[in-house]
């Protein structure tokens, strides 16, 4: 084995973790291939004599990488809409691909993403790093040019905004997908009392159309109720699916992907749905697994 095949082996013993912290962080597979890409370049640029802990050193070159796109993507224009959201994993609903079930470990559904694109770029590297892969903020500060006690209060400010509490579903795939159906069939029905039983009094709904349909936040029961009666009357051809390994659903119309919709079920009740309406981010996505 020459020095090139000795290196690819030992960086493909860590490319799931590295990935997993670039889709943590960045919210989106390709961006997180990217950033695995760029960590891979970087390390036949270096001499690996000189690094004691390859794993570590690897992680912290797929998080710098990782801040700078974030930081380029803040830089951006303004776009007209507050919810972005992240590219979720789709997979069919009577199982999870092995592929993704490393990106997936923690219970990392899309309400968790949601809610980590509102943090700043470095506070969302502080608690993922910190909270999810229990990197030392020793080792977090230099990323973020800041000094350990300053990192500590990044994640500290990350995690009081993220209420991981919240977002993590039910771990019954059964029990989501029992309250999932009888949500659907109370909105088929017209039952807007059945509608609300299924939902949490704080549930919370959040679409994303993309820059030119904009964004929108329901909150409360009776609201996102009501909006359930009006996409009942949409003709949609509705598909069970795993959502970021929860009970979700992907929806078409005429053939064509409509949205894809993860719904957070927390003891027995539907506590968060984010839907992906964004048309030209759907094109995107091969859903064809669930053909």
């Amino acid at each position: 084995m020459d020095e090139r095949d000795w290196l690819a082996e030992r960086f493909e013993e860590h490319r799931s973790r590295l990935r997993a912290v670039a889709y943590r962080m960045l919210g989106s597979l390709s961006e997180a291939d990217d950033a695995v890409q760029e960590a891979w370049l970087r390390l036949n640029r270096t001499d690996v004599e000189e690094v004691e802990n390859l794993g570590g050193w690897l992680t912290t070159v797929v998080a710098r990488v990782s801040l700078n796109m974030l930081r380029s993507r803040r830089s951006r224009p303004e776009q007209p809409f507050d919810v972005r959201m992240p590219e979720p994993i789709v997979d069919r609903a009577d199982g999870t691909d092995p592929e993704h079930e490393a990106l997936l470990a923690d219970s990392v559904g899309l309400a968790l993403l949601v809610v980590l694109e509102t943090l700043t770029p470095p506070e969302r590297l502080a608690f993922v790093l910190h909270d999810m892969f229990a990197v030392p903020f020793e080792e977090i500060a230099p990323i973020v040019d800041r000094s350990p006690e300053a990192a500590r209060q990044l994640a500290s400010r990350a995690r009081r905004r993220v209420r991981v509490e919240r977002t993590v579903p039910d771990t019954d795939l059964e029990g989501q997908r029992e309250v999932i159906n009888a949500f659907l069939a109370a909105a088929r029905e017209g039952d807007f009392d059945r509608l609300v039983a299924a939902l949490d009094p704080d549930v919370v709904l959040r679409q994303d159309f993309g820059p030119d349909g904009g964004s929108r936040e329901v909150r409360g029961a009776a609201a996102v109720a009501g909006q359930a009666l009006g996409y009942a009357q949409a003709g949609l051809d509705i598909r069970p699916a795993l959502i970021n390994g929860v009970a979700g659903a992907v929806a078409f119309r005429d053939g064509q992907p409509f949205s894809i919709g993860a719904v957070t079920v927390r003891n027995g009740k539907i506590v968060e749905l984010d839907f992906l309406a964004d048309q030209e981010r759907l094109q995107q996505l091969d859903l064809t697994i669930l053909d």
